[in-house]
């Protein structure tokens, strides 16, 4: 009983600093204008803000994992978050365009890493087949970011002082500190093989399909989420302060959808839950695209693809930690690369019939299409390594 009670606040550790990740990638798109205002420079300028996160994410998650994996994976969870905290800290402090870029870097870093090892560590703590759930408690943290942190960050970055989002950020960090150096027990190494054995976990075939799935699949939400603005105002008719309450509806889809996903993962298969929960954001983005004028429709359509759209993490979470046995860490790690080149890719492409003049709707259809092809790369998966299987057992009947 009492291992149950500690399970559970370590899995609530883990879930403070999902939250405080999620608060700090997210509300620099909200607080955009005051920071280009404040550091004189262009909005496009202080858009390079959210790459240069998400650079350091796609950097950070392989290489912090990979040199991180000798030491004991609750020490390297804590330093993570002291790193995070840190950065964002500092990134309250800054003066120039200059400070803040690499701050921003520095501080995405941590990130890939911290959920990777993170969902690897939930997943031990769980019971018997509930390591879906335990995973969805840690990201649950990120997707309430969403519907609390953000808003109040923004709020705060808007009326007062851009300065004071991440400096919230920071204080969230020290709670995350806090509860991880409390609550999380004492654990192994973060990886039993070693630094050059985990990376011949890039050698697998599987790893580079699943990583491109999540890539392109969840670059699908990522193509409707980096529009839904001017979707909201320009389409529906919406006023721009409604703009945040419509974000707010997604993210507690977000919040539902996470724990539906991790339920998927324990009825089907990883992949299948994939492909059911990638099938379903196919169709309510296409949806989207057709009644994108009615102003009623379109909120609960945001809602609805809030839950849709976050359904497929957990599973393909799972998908990943399964296909790297052995290096768990540093493929979970790599996942959360993946979804971050899913922002950057989802935002491109769904850009590109946007300046053609095909109007913002058109952002939509590109997101179904992206998450049909996450659909086709699933079901490769799948076929591949039935065809795998077959001819092992084929070989060892032979022998």
């Amino acid at each position: 009983m009492k291992a149950d009670k500690s399970n559970k606040k370590a899995l609530i550790a883990l879930g403070v600093g999902g939250f405080g990740i999620g608060m700090t990638e997210f509300v620099i798109m909200g607080i955009l204008p005051d920071v280009a205002n404040s550091l004189r420079i262009s909005i496009p300028q202080a858009g390079h803000f959210i790459s240069a996160y998400a650079l350091g994410v796609v950097i950070g998650a392989p290489t912090l994992t990979a040199l991180s994996g000798k030491w004991p994976a609750h020490k390297v969870l804590l330093y993570l978050m002291v790193w995070f905290t840190l950065f964002n800290t500092l990134s309250a402090f800054s003066t120039s365009y200059t400070t803040l870029m690499i701050a921003r870097f520095l501080s995405g870093l941590p990130h890939g890493a911290f959920f990777g090892i993170g969902a690897v560590v939930a997943g031990k703590l769980a019971k018997e087949g509930k390591a879906a759930q335990a995973i969805a408690t840690m990201f649950a943290g990120l997707t309430i970011a969403n519907v609390i942190g953000v808003p109040v960050g923004t709020y705060l970055g808007h009326h007062y002082n851009w300065n004071l989002s991440f400096l919230l950020v920071g204080v969230v960090g020290v709670f995350a500190m806090l509860s991880i150096y409390f609550w999380i027990p004492k654990l192994g190494k973060s990886s039993s093989g070693g630094f050059f054995k985990d990376l011949k976990v890039f050698k697998r075939m599987e790893i580079w399909m699943l990583i491109l799935l999540t890539t392109i699949g969840t670059g699908g939400f990522f193509a409707w989420y980096s529009y839904i603005a001017p979707l909201l105002t320009k389409v529906s008719g919406h006023s721009e302060s409604m703009v945040s309450y419509a974000m707010i509806l997604a993210g507690v889809g977000m919040v539902f959808g996470n724990f539906i996903g991790a339920k998927m993962a324990e009825i089907f298969k990883p992949l299948k839950a994939v492909i059911i929960s990638l099938s379903l954001m196919v169709l309510v983005l296409v949806i989207n695209s057709l009644v994108a004028a009615n102003p009623v429709a379109i909120l609960i359509l945001t809602f609805i693809i809030g839950i849709v759209s976050f359904m497929v993490g957990t599973p393909i979470q799972l998908a990943i930690i399964k296909a790297s046995k052995g290096s768990e860490s540093l493929g979970s790690s790599m996942n959360q690369s993946a979804f971050n080149m899913g922002n950057a890719s989802g935002a491109f492409f769904a850009g590109l019939p946007i300046a053609m003049g095909y109007g913002f709707t058109s952002a939509s259809l590109v997101g179904a299409f992206m998450a049909s092809i996450g659909i086709g790369i699933a079901l490769l998966i799948i076929v591949v390594s039935r065809k795998r299987t077959v001819n092992a057992k084929r070989k060892m009947a032979f022998n």
